[in-house]
Parts: structure tokens; sequence; C-alpha cells
């Protein structure tokens, strides 16, 4: 089997199974590894399809696509990278999901300093590794989160994050140097 060309990946389940999508490799942009995305992927099964997803840092778009591949019914994909953007946009106009995407060019932080009209059911969080975005991000990720919602977080090896008070670790893997996991907000008080 033949290595994948720097650039391009493969969205591994779904409605896109098998098509390949190019992203821009330019600043160590790395999809999540298939292996990895598929393991997400099964943990979520229960509550993907129809779920509200925000991929914050969303680089590659991988795991964006993957969501609306296996029936989320919505992504916002947020990235500062306008390389990154516009392959993200290329990719969502070739597998016709711009109805259920929205794609903001901006700082991911920023995103979650404003107050959502709506909250999301899944998140995920993979920043660059050799950066302080992972630890800022989780400060004020709880803000954008829908009762029960699960965040994906991926991190280097060795070097699990503090998660935010009143979160809790559902699962967690490592996969060669990487370790990744989903955490839960324990919701305080009743729905309003």
């Amino acid at each position: 089997m033949s290595a994948r060309p720097l650039g391009e990946l493969r969205i591994i389940g779904g409605q896109w199974r098998s098509r390949r999508v190019a992203f821009e490799a330019a600043d160590g942009v790395r999809p999540t590894p298939d292996r990895v995305r598929q393991t997400v992927f099964d943990w979520l099964a229960p509550r993907i399809e129809g779920a509200r997803c925000l991929d914050l840092f969303a680089g590659s778009g991988a795991l964006g696509l993957e969501a609306l591949s296996r029936g989320a019914g919505f992504v916002r994909f947020v990235e500062s990278g306008r390389a990154q953007v516009a392959r993200i946009g290329e990719a969502l106009q070739r597998l016709g999901a711009t109805d259920r995407a929205e794609l903001h060019a901006g700082d991911a932080l920023a995103e979650l300093a404003r107050a959502p009209a709506k909250r999301y059911d899944v998140v995920f969080l993979d920043p660059p590794y050799a950066s302080d975005l992972l630890g800022r991000a989780l400060q004020n990720i709880t803000a954008v989160l829908a009762e029960d919602a699960r965040v994906y977080v991926e991190w280097p090896e060795d070097r699990r994050p503090a998660l935010p008070a009143n979160c809790d670790w559902v699962r967690d893997k490592a996969a060669g140097r990487v370790s990744f996991g989903l955490f839960t907000h324990v919701h305080q008080g009743s729905r309003a």
C-alpha cells in the first residue's frame, strides 16, 4: 500500500468514506491520523448523528469533515491560516456540504470568547502542539458546550492537559506519539 501524498487526507467513514481531500500542509498542519479518527468516531457514534459541532484550530479540516460524513447536522470550522481556510472551503464545495457548515477565518480563542447563540454538542480541540493554545482554549471551552457535550482533545504523549473545573474524562487513549481523549462538562443546576 502506498503512502498518501503530503497534503492529502482520506475520509475514513460515513457518506464520503474513502474520498480524498486536499489540505494545505504548510505551517506544520497535521491531520489527526486515520486510526485515531476511527477510534474517536467509534466513541462518538451514539451522538454524532444530527450533532452541532465546532472544529477549533481546524487545520486540515479532517475532524469536521469526518463528522459531516458521519451525519453531523452542522459543523463550524475555525482556522486562522488563510491557505488552510481556502482548502477547507474547497473540500466543502466539492463534497456538497456547504449547507451544513460554516467556515470562519479567524482566531479560535476569540471564537470561544463570543457567547454563541446555540451551543455545541461536540467540540474538536486540536491546536498546534508547540503552542500554549490548548491550555488557553480549555480555560473558556465550557462557555460553548451544550448539556452533555463531548470535547475531543489531542496532545503530545506525556503532556495530558488539566481539565477545567467541573469537567471529567470520559475516555482517553494513546496511539504512538499521540494521546487523545473525550471529556464532558458536568453542568451545575437545572436547564433553563
